[in-house]
């Protein structure tokens, strides 16, 4: 079985969001064994698996992304959509534009203390569109 739907994901500021929920309320029926693939469409946004509980791990990776990718520096040469643009490009090759999930007994195989995150690189970013793939049986 293969099944593959295309959705949107809302709008969110710049950082790191837990989108978990979302995903899941958007996804094609899972099968009993198999595996989700996510894919964002984007290049300045990404997807993660990380901390579902605690918030300020989202805060502290914001601040570990913009100290690994500053805004304007100086040898930035695609610079023409703002300032947060080049870094969101850059943010985005470090972090992936997918995900592949296991699925078991039907449901997604995630670790007690992951979450899928929406990372979020630009500061008005708009929505985001997702492929979900599903294969399994």
């Amino acid at each position: 079985m293969i099944a593959q739907k295309e959705f949107t994901l809302a709008p969110r500021p710049q950082g790191f969001h837990l989108v978990t929920e979302e995903v899941l309320r958007n996804l094609p029926p899972l099968p009993r064994t198999g595996l989700l693939h996510l894919f964002i469409r984007h290049t300045s946004a990404a997807l993660s698996l990380n901390e579902n509980a605690d918030p300020d791990v989202r805060t502290d990776l914001e601040s570990i992304f913009d100290r690994l990718v500053p805004e304007r520096e100086p040898y930035y040469i695609h610079t023409l959509e703002g300032d947060d643009d080049m870094p969101a490009h850059a943010k985005s090759t470090l972090t992936g534009a997918f995900l592949t999930i296991p699925v078991t007994r039907g449901r997604l195989g995630l670790g007690t203390w992951q979450g899928i995150y929406l990372c979020e690189f630009r500061r008005h970013g708009g929505p985001r569109r997702i492929v979900a793939t599903v294969v399994g049986e």
